[in-house]
């Protein structure tokens, strides 16, 4: 790792909440996703000229029951000082297209995530089946804590438009059940198709609203208890939204430590953010310090994430790695998810090994500590 990466690494750490206690936390991105939906359906869209570009076009797909079989058994095999096992705070969605109803009535139509796994029971049960109850008995032994990521991982907006417009990409998706490769609507500037609150105009926040109501309520359904924490797709959200998280008893939001926020029409304003609970805020904000993304540059991304933790518990902060299912799943190809967990297992043992007074923790145990102030 250069000098500039090392720097960088320590001086973001200074500001911001900070703890004696040696705190590892693990945010993953888009679980209960579907992208690609099998290995044929990408092939087809390939074969129909859909630009499936980039990693999560080529190997995303919905957490299989091997996925979660070989995840748990990683994460059972590393324990922290507690005898704990380290935790998943999966970024999940209670909700995806229902492809058959989306269909006849022409418009977007969401159904909840276990009424997708009872459906692909149905079609394949070699893949599916029990998939849903084994992510119920991970939440149980704390293996796996889904919190809020939006209700589906697409702008509800930008789907009508393109599906009113018969667009041949999202039809030979929709036809396949599947959403990879779905181009953006020129009519709406900003907006990208998989950003679930992206947006030209202000007026669509009032949309945005509606839509993280539901899908908090469809999250409790799905999970069996309400969410304490969120990040957006994409972590695009205008920031009127903020209060109004608060109002629906989420604690904390998962933001980036400096980036350009939209306002509406292209207007922009810089927001710098912190770890921990910033002025005139009823929430704690979450920063992620360290990154894992063992199937995109290659580098060794054991040593690199591991160098992003020692700089984090060098100042006191808590380690929390920044992920994405796509590491870890492996329908559209098995070689992708045992690269992922192979390099996630190494860099729990490393850790532990440097680290023997370690704390696993989920985000959402992580803001508790925040706000009790321990």
């Amino acid at each position: 790792m250069g000098l500039k990466n090392t720097l960088t690494n320590y001086f973001k750490n200074i500001p911001g909440w900070k703890s004696n206690r040696k705190l590892l936390a693990f945010a993953v991105d888009d679980y209960g996703n579907i992208r690609l939906s099998s290995v044929e359906a990408k092939d087809q869209l390939k074969a129909k000229g859909v630009s499936l570009k980039g990693r999560f076009n080529n190997f995303d797909s919905l957490d299989t029951r091997e996925d979660y079989e070989m995840l748990f058994a990683v994460l059972q095999s590393v324990k922290d000082k507690d005898g704990k096992s380290a935790v998943f705070t999966t970024y999940a969605l209670p909700a995806n297209v229902d492809f058959s109803k989306t269909l006849s009535e022409d418009k977007f139509v969401h159904e909840n995530l276990d009424l997708t796994y009872s459906r692909l029971e149905e079609v394949n049960p070699t893949i599916w089946k029990g998939t849903f109850k084994l992510l119920q008995e991970g939440i149980s032994l704390r293996l796996i804590k889904p919190q809020f990521h939006g209700r589906e991982h697409l702008n509800v907006m930008a789907f009508n438009r393109l599906l009113k417009d018969k667009n041949p990409d999202l039809m030979d998706n929709l036809a396949l059940k599947s959403l990879a490769g779905i181009p953006n609507h020129e009519a709406l500037p900003k907006v990208r198709f998989n950003e679930a609150f992206s947006f030209w105009n202000k007026s669509d926040i009032d949309n945005h609203k509606a839509i993280i109501k539901d899908g908090l309520d469809c999250f409790e359904t799905v999970y069996g208890y309400k969410s304490a924490t969120f990040t957006p797709p994409a972590m695009l959200l205008h920031p009127e939204l903020y209060s109004y998280l608060e109002s629906l008893g989420i604690k904390a939001i998962d933001r980036p430590r400096s980036h350009w926020v939209h306002l509406g029409e292209g207007n922009y304003l810089i927001e710098k953010n912190k770890l921990g609970v910033q002025k005139d805020q009823n929430h704690v904000t979450v920063v992620r310090n360290c990154m894992f993304e063992p199937n995109s540059r290659n580098i060794d991304w054991v040593d690199f994430t591991f160098e992003q933790i020692k700089a984090a518990f060098f100042w006191g902060k808590p380690a929390i790695v920044s992920s994405h299912r796509v590491n870890f799943c492996g329908l559209i190809d098995p070689s992708n998810r045992q690269k992922g967990l192979s390099a996630l297992k190494a860099l729990l043992i490393k850790v532990v090994k440097a680290y023997p007074d370690v704390e696993f923790v989920g985000m959402d145990e992580l803001v508790d500590i925040i706000n009790n102030g321990k």
